[in-house]
């Protein structure tokens, strides 16, 4: 029989667990966890989000992010702004380039319940930047202050930005973006260790966000490869940030957010779920989808079906059939196959709905 075994302790300094001990302060916004899940494009939707609360029900979300010049022509909220009254706390994040139709579309994030409004000036996609959205601001940066100041003056939850270091390697600014950013009034900045030229390319280089933390009195959230609890120790060693933000790491396991925020709180690391478990959560996340979206949840679900299923004899396999799913019951069936399959072979069955705790 197959035993799940835990990865090397990291190494968790008296002086960090005693800063992280406390609640994470974002402006009038309390937070218990000091560990946030990335609003990602396509990803961090409803179900995604109610997913990752099931490991970490302390932690902040953030929606995907929502165009704010879409939202000023349409009247009807869009289904990338719905947000569950009790999923709280609960960020919506907004992108453009316009202030005055950032600060309408932050008011109505706050009168569907956001408790922050982020805004992304930190995302590389081209659709984005080529219309002055996302990192392309990092370039406009008085542009990017009178932003932050409009969106401020409209609405009375904190508002916070989501950044890169910089646009390249020749013209990284992130201390002086930043200090910008709190100076117009924003009450948190997360920092991604790349710019834009690098994409998702390279090593984040958490240096900057040491020195980018270094000259702000705002909460400075640490953001990039982070993709396992020692990752985001590391990391706020390093850093000396106030926290950390998982994103591509919880891509098929949305298991992290919680297994690096417990260890921070207690010391103790979470047995990492076994295959069988990771399958269950992506049947979980599969019927999910198709009772919040019908149809088209089966569709988006492909991605998320395929990026679970892998650390396996056979996954290879199973990646291939599940990215072609057309219906809920053909999805089910191959995922009950697969955990059948697994169980067979020896490994240990577990319920993904409630973690397994270690004491180390």
């Amino acid at each position: 029989m197959f035993s799940p075994t835990l990865p090397s302790m990291p190494s968790l300094s008296p002086s960090l667990q005693a800063r992280l001990s406390t609640p994470l302060k974002i402006g009038t916004v309390e937070v218990k966890s000091r560990v946030l899940q990335s609003p990602l494009s396509g990803v961090t939707d409803l179900v995604f989000r109610r997913l990752v609360r099931r490991y970490a029900p302390d932690s902040m979300m953030y929606t995907e992010m929502v165009n704010a010049t879409g939202l000023h022509y349409v009247k009807q909220l869009p289904k990338l702004m719905e947000i569950d009254p009790h999923e709280r706390p609960i960020s919506i994040q907004l992108f453009d380039c316009r202030p005055d139709f950032l600060a309408e579309a932050a008011q109505r994030a706050v009168e569907e319940g956001a408790d922050t409004v982020d805004i992304n000036m930190g995302c590389p996609v081209n659709k984005i930047t080529k219309n002055g959205g996302g990192s392309s601001l990092l370039r406009q940066p008085e542009i990017a202050e009178e932003i932050v100041r409009s969106v401020v003056q409209a609405v009375k939850v904190p508002v916070t930005v989501k950044t890169r270091i910089g646009w390249s390697d020749q013209e990284i600014n992130a201390v002086e973006f930043a200090q910008r950013m709190q100076d117009a009034g924003a009450q948190m900045l997360t920092l991604h260790g790349r710019t834009r030229a690098q994409g998702y390319n390279g090593s984040a280089r958490w240096e900057w966000i040491a020195r980018v933390k270094a000259a702000l009195t705002i909460p400075v959230i640490a953001n990039g490869d982070i993709f396992s609890v020692d990752a985001a120790v590391r990391c706020l060693e390093m850093t000396g940030a106030d926290g950390v933000m998982c994103s591509r790491g919880t891509l098929g396991y949305p298991f992290l957010v919680g297994e690096v925020d417990h260890f921070l709180k207690t010391g103790e690391l979470r047995q990492s779920p076994t295959p069988i478990a990771r399958l269950e959560c992506a049947r979980d996340h599969l019927q999910m989808l198709w009772a919040y979206k019908g149809d088209r949840g089966i569709r988006q679900a492909r991605k998320h079906m395929t990026w679970y299923a892998k650390g396996f004899m056979g996954a290879a396999d199973l990646r291939g059939k599940l990215a072609l799913v057309e219906t809920l019951d053909q999805g089910v069936e191959l995922l009950d196959r697969a955990i059948a399959q697994l169980a067979q072979s020896g490994w240990q069955v577990e319920d993904a709905s409630e973690p397994q705790l270690v004491e180390v």
